[in-house]
């Protein structure tokens, strides 16, 4: 392994993102020996910790996230030795001069900032960081999501994190984008000459694109409550899953080249504004109901949410690509809490046959599954063993797991993590990228505060408004359940 020196800063250090994916991620490419031999990792945040009592946290913390076999004492202490931990206020400039201090001469061998604290502290922290000398030409920036909650707010994040960093230099994750079967997805598309031929609107008949969770806001109700679905979950992560499915093959496989494509999505999808979010869209809100033989409460009972919230935790979306290739194919976009299920997935539903030979006869479809397993399937039409032409649904399975039993699999942090420090931005959002999202997006949130302004209620437990299945059934068409 080539990776040239880089220590890592994690601002933040004492949040669930922190301890509970980015900790556990990089102990697990200590393990596999994937670090630089000396790389260091700082952690700071507000708490008054000492060393000691923040590894103790860090450890417990590991232990609950790592599987059992995969976690023991030796590997721990020296994954342990790179940490340290320096207590600060991130919202003063004074502390990132004793930050610079304590850290030492170390920008000349690379350094990646990681940025787990609140949106609203970007814009601040990157300033601090210039003021007192950090940001040199061999530092890297991590912005988590949300970039901004709007059009003029993104513009003006990554306009203040331009001021400080090169674009090259700023790396805004998805950590959808580094799932395993996300990127087998473009493997799938770009080396199997069976697919590249049916992959357009000629033999496709719409897409179906579903994040759904069973829990609820948990601990993020105040977040979450000026957020809701469209903010937390389509303008990035069901948009970016569009981009890979639709996106022209990249003329190689690199960060420029794959996000030119993406952005070339991002543009051609037709705009939904005004009037069109009453036939385009569904925003819907839980109630009360039963998940898993228990029983919750509706959205606007849950912790730090306000009793008359209107925020969404739902949305379902009709979208459209207007280019050659997917010019008439809808692509139906869902996510939402408290459903019926826990799932990632896309589905590419094909046209029928042109003439149907035989009774009963279903169109193909193709299965993306993201989780809760890792697996890929093609419904294809055979016979059914006895006398006639009886056909039934077939599937062609690919489970990843069952495919490579003796790898782990890797979680997303881990992939994305190795690659900041490698310097790869290929599964990173650009600028023009994020912003060409928002750019989407606005006018829908505009076009539900005169049009649309009160969300839907649906059952905990269930698939979502009755809205949802109509956006669907007026084609003909059904969700994937």
């Amino acid at each position: 392994m080539n990776t040239p020196p880089c220590d890592m800063l994690v601002l933040g250090g004492t949040g669930d993102l922190s301890l509970h994916k980015l900790l556990p991620a990089l102990y697990h490419l200590h393990r596999e020996g994937r670090l630089p031999g000396d790389m260091r990792i700082h952690t700071a945040a507000l708490d008054s910790l000492s060393r000691d009592a923040y590894l103790a946290l860090a450890e417990r913390n590991c232990r609950a996230q790592v599987a059992r076999s995969e976690f023991d004492n030796d590997t721990w202490q020296g994954f342990a030795a790179r940490i340290d931990y320096f207590s600060m206020d991130l919202s003063q400039s004074a502390d990132f001069n004793r930050l610079g201090k304590w850290l030492g001469d170390g920008c000349q061998r690379g350094r990646v900032y990681y940025l787990a604290t609140a949106p609203d502290l970007f814009e601040p922290i990157a300033e601090h960081l210039h003021n007192a000398g950090l940001a040199g030409p061999h530092t890297r920036i991590v912005l988590e999501k949300p970039i901004g909650h709007s059009l003029e707010s993104a513009r003006e994040i990554n306009r203040s994190i331009g001021r400080v960093f090169e674009e090259s230099q700023v790396f805004r994750i998805d950590h959808y984008l580094g799932k395993e079967t996300v990127q087998n997805l473009m493997a799938l598309r770009f080396a199997n000459a069976l697919f590249e031929p049916v992959w357009r609107a000629g033999h496709i008949d719409h897409v179906q694109i579903t994040v759904s969770e069973t829990l609820g806001v948990e601990n993020r109700g105040a977040y979450y409550d000026h957020t809701g679905a469209m903010r937390d979950m389509l303008q990035n992560h069901l948009l970016q899953l569009l981009c890979l499915v639709a996106m022209e093959a990249p003329v190689h496989f690199d960060a420029e080249s794959v996000r030119n494509e993406k952005v070339k999505i991002l543009q051609a999808l037709k705009p939904i504004s005004g009037l069109d979010v009453q036939d385009k869209t569904v925003r819907g809100q839980y109630s009360a109901g039963h998940i898993g033989g228990q029983e919750v409460p509706a959205y606007y009972f849950e912790k730090n949410v306000d009793n008359d919230s209107d925020t969404e935790t739902f949305v379902a979306v009709q979208a459209e690509i207007d280019n050659w290739r997917w010019a008439g194919v809808p692509f139906y976009l869902r996510t939402g809490k408290r459903m019926a299920r826990k799932c990632s997935e896309i589905v590419i539903q094909f046209k029928p046959v042109p003439h149907r030979l035989f009774d009963g006869s279903q169109a193909n479809r193709l299965l993306i599954r993201l989780q809760p397993e890792e697996r890929i399937s093609l419904q294809l039409m055979g016979k059914s063993p006895g006398k006639g032409m009886r056909l039934t649904p077939m599937e062609l399975d690919l489970n990843l797991a069952q495919v490579f039993p003796q790898k782990r699999r890797w979680d997303a942090y881990e992939r994305l993590l190795l690659d900041v420090i490698e310097g790869d931005s290929t599964l990173f959002m650009r600028r023009d990228e994020v912003e060409a999202a928002w750019a989407w997006v606005d006018p829908i949130l505009s076009g539900w505060d005169s049009y649309y302004p009160n969300s839907r209620p649906y059952p905990a437990g269930s698939n979502g408004p009755e809205q949802a299945q109509s956006l669907l059934e007026l084609a003909g068409r059904e969700w994937h359940d």
